[in-house]
C-alpha cells in the first residue's frame, strides 16, 4: 500500500473558488486574472485548469478550443502562448494567462488547485510543462486530473506536490475517447494501484456514493467535491467531504 502525501497546511480551511471567483455578468470571466484577484481578496483558494499552448507553455484555460470563452475559434494548442494572451475573452479586459503568470500573481497568498487537462492519449507534455512552471513555487498547491495516466506521468517526472484524481460516476468527455471499460475503471477508481492519488475530487451530485466514500474512510484520502453551486448543497455535503469547490454563491 502506498503512503499518500498530506495536503499543504491550511488547505482545508477555506472553500476553493471554481476557476476563480468568477462572474461573467460583472466582467470576471472564469480562469482570468480578474476572477483570481477576486478570490484572493476574499481569501478563497483558487481552482483552475491548464492546457498546452502551441509552443509548449502551460496556459490557464478550461476548454480545448477557444470558441466558448473568447472572440476567436480553434484549438488552444494551435496558438503560441503570446498569441493566446492577446486574445480577448468575451467579457472583461484580460487574456489567457500562463501558469507561471498565475503563480506570480498568487504568490502563496491562497491555496491553488491546478487541474491538468488531458485527452487520455498518453502525452505527458503538459504534465512536464506544469512542473517546469512550478519550479521554485513555495505556496500551497496541488495538482489534479481526470486522467490517471497524468498522475503517473507527474510522479515519474518528480512532482513533489500532492496529486489528486478527479472523478464522477460517468465520464463522457468525447475528447477522451474512452470505451465502456475505460469509463467503468474511472468511475470505480480501479486505477488506484497505478495512479496512487493523495486526494480525491468527486462530482458533488454523486456524494455520498461507494467510490468516494471508500477512498475517504477506507484509505484516508481527503475528499473534495465539485462544483457546489448553492449553500443548501454545501450544507448537505459537509458531513461527507473535507473541502468544496464552489461557484455562483458565497459560502457560509
Amino acid at each position: 500500500m502506498y503512503q499518500p502525501r498530506p495536503l499543504p497546511a491550511g488547505f482545508l480551511d477555506r472553500p476553493i473558488a471554481h476557476r476563480g471567483f468568477h462572474d461573467a455578468g460583472s466582467g470576471r470571466m472564469e480562469n482570468t486574472r480578474a476572477a483570481f484577484e477576486a478570490a484572493i481578496v476574499r481569501g478563497y483558494g483558487i481552482e483552475c485548469d491548464i492546457q498546452l499552448s502551441g509552443d509548449g507553455e502551460a496556459v490557464v484555460f478550461h476548454d480545448f478550443t477557444l470558441d466558448r470563452l473568447t472572440i476567436e475559434t480553434g484549438r488552444v494548442d494551435a496558438r503560441p502562448a503570446a498569441d493566446l494572451a492577446a486574445i480577448p475573452f468575451r467579457r472583461g479586459d484580460h487574456g489567457i494567462e500562463t501558469l507561471a503568470a498565475l503563480l506570480a500573481l498568487v504568490a502563496g497568498r491562497v491555496p491553488l488547485v491546478v487541474e491538468v487537462k488531458s485527452r487520455f492519449n498518453g502525452d505527458d507534455t503538459l504534465a512536464r510543462a506544469a512542473l517546469a512552471a512550478l519550479r521554485g513555487y513555495a505556496g500551497p498547491l496541488v495538482l489534479k486530473s481526470f486522467d490517471p495516466g497524468v498522475l503517473v506521468a507527474l510522479r515519474k517526472a518528480g512532482a513533489q506536490v500532492p496529486l489528486g484524481i478527479v472523478g464522477m460516476p460517468s465520464f463522457e468527455d468525447p475528447e477522451a475517447g474512452l470505451d465502456e471499460e475505460g469509463r467503468f475503471r474511472l468511475a470505480n477508481l480501479l486505477h488506484l494501484p497505478e495512479s496512487q492519488p493523495d486526494f480525491v475530487s468527486w462530482n458533488q451530485a454523486a456524494i455520498p456514493s461507494a467510490a468516494p466514500f471508500l477512498s475517504r474512510y477506507g484509505l484516508g484520502l481527503p475528499l473534495m467535491s465539485w462544483t457546489v453551486r448553492d449553500q443548501a448543497n454545501a450544507d448537505r455535503l459537509r458531513p461527507h467531504v473535507d473541502q468544496i469547490v464552489f461557484e455562483g454563491f458565497i459560502p457560509a
